[in-house]
């Protein structure tokens, strides 16, 4: 009973005299941060790539925030763009590059660096994380050191379909499900609780709330309702679905494609599973799109909504067929882009077109909320003078898949260069799809050009092995290329 009395004289005295719906809090209280990322969650519903894709949240959401319409991930698998943007370390210095690379104790530099959590708590803040957070094992106790929360739980990506729902035999990875049995099942239902019931509490600290959602990534299992949005019958391929769109592609560039053979040995058969994915994936993007939506509104209707800046953000980006290819782990357009919506009290809503990247999520955090940064160097820039002045110029985003494994992107141009010198180049303004690569001499100089923001120096990798390796020597495959 004394616990209770005491946390109502808390919540009154911080919010006895404010009302969530106030334009203005006092200078003197610290905004606090939502940050939220899905996994795998490619441009369907936030750039409208897809239209029969249903995100009614997202939609929403797009009117009350800024939108960054360009923005790319550091690179395109989960584990090591996650350990970009949580440590502001460019891939190519930490030598993160690959899925079951071992970051967080391999990398001396990553191992050393004050991560986005670690620099609220060090800056007094409660710091609370449920879900999908770093995917990869940190030093004994440095995660339990970062957040305030017990228990931290994870969930993983289950529940599982049975066999009967294994796409193309390809394993309960890439099971097409719906699932009828209660919503608590799946760890994004318990995670979102969880921050939904953290955000009702009353703080007397400025708070660090971080939600990492698993889904849409496979498998491709969702309460029966958002299966019931759609008819699989009726939805199309993508727009920028080209069969044997790979004839002008480099051979280390083609290294990198899934070919949508291993989802059949027929066309009949492939086409086929290609449309069941579809179905799986706008069923869970819709799935993730109700769990984003409902921790939106939790905040919306507690005391902290005029005083929190809202970030939400895929890890990578998703191909569905588009270059023959599936899932991510490629250096193209569909890979690289990675939903970016930044919501500030009081901030303009506005897109965005400037290429950014994810390596600028945590030098704009601490400009927003005026914290004292990390001694370690930061490799991208704040957001907030670009959002204050839309007319500022952006240098182009850099993106890596390995060592000398480069794509830069100006907004215009996607230049990639292999490191065996093979390139490729695309007019977005012309070929948003990148269907044709002009890599001419007649555009050497737009290469050399977009050349120069590509690092002079790669890090070693510090392990794991890309999709195309595994399948060349034979290897396992990591399960659905999580």
């Amino acid at each position: 009973m004394k616990n209770l009395l005491f946390l109502l004289l808390v919540w009154l005295l911080i919010f006895g005299c404010t009302s969530p719906k106030d334009d203005k809090l006092p200078s003197t209280v610290s905004p606090n941060v939502l940050f939220i990322t899905v996994d795998d969650m490619n441009n369907w519903g936030v750039k409208n790539y897809y239209p029969a894709v249903k995100m009614p949240y997202f939609e929403a959401i797009k009117g009350e925030a800024v939108n960054f319409t360009k923005a790319v991930c550091s690179a395109p698998v989960c584990v090591p763009s996650r350990a970009g943007f949580m440590s502001g370390i460019a891939n190519y210095r930490s030598g993160a590059y690959y899925n079951g690379c071992d970051p967080w104790r391999r990398s001396p530099l990553l191992r050393e660096a004050e991560t986005i959590p670690e620099c609220f708590k060090r800056n007094g803040y409660t710091t609370f994380g449920r879900g999908k957070i770093f995917h990869a094992k940190l030093e004994a106790g440095r995660e339990e050191a970062m957040f305030d929360n017990r228990p931290i739980f994870k969930g993983g990506f289950g529940p599982f379909g049975e066999e009967a729902s294994w796409v193309g035999g390809q394993g309960k990875f890439q099971s097409v499900k719906a699932w009828e049995g209660p919503d608590t099942d799946f760890p994004d239902v318990q995670n979102a609780d969880a921050a939904i019931a953290f955000l009702q509490q009353a703080h007397a600290a400025p708070f660090f709330c971080y939600l990492g959602l698993w889904r849409p990534h496979t498998p491709y299992t969702a309460p029966k309702r958002f299966f019931d949005l759609y008819d699989e019958a009726d939805l199309p391929y993508p727009a920028g679905y080209l069969e044997g769109d790979q004839a002008d592609v480099p051979e280390m560039g083609r290294d990198l494609i899934d070919s949508l053979g291993f989802f059949g040995k027929t066309m009949e058969e492939r086409r086929e599973n290609f449309k069941r994915i579809i179905y799986g994936y706008a069923a869970t993007s819709s799935f993730a799109d109700w769990s984003v939506g409902r921790v939106i509104e939790a905040l919306d209707q507690s005391p902290y909504a005029a005083n929190t800046i809202v970030v939400i953000a895929s890890d990578n980006g998703y191909h569905m067929g588009e270059k023959d290819k599936w899932q991510k782990g490629t250096l193209w357009e569909m890979s690289a882009y990675s939903p970016l919506l930044i919501r500030l009290p009081q901030g303009k809503k506005m897109e965005l077109r400037h290429t950014v990247s994810l390596l600028d999520i945590y030098p704009t955090l601490i400009d927003y909320c005026q914290l004292e940064a990390p001694a370690h160097q930061l490799d991208g820039t704040s957001l907030l003078p670009l959002i204050d002045d839309p007319t500022l110029a952006r240098d182009p985003s850099f993106m890596t898949y390995g060592e000398n494994y480069s794509s830069v992107y100006d907004g215009h141009y996607r230049y990639i260069r292999y490191p065996d010198g093979s390139e490729e180049l695309y007019d977005h303004r012309k070929d948003p799809y990148e269907w044709d690569n002009i890599a001419k001499e007649e555009y050497r100089e737009v290469m050399q050009n977009l050349s120069k923001s590509i690092p002079a120096t790669f890090a070693p990798m510090l392990g794991g092995r890309t999709e195309a390796q595994q399948k060349i020597k034979g290897l396992p495959m990591m399960p659905g290329g999580t």
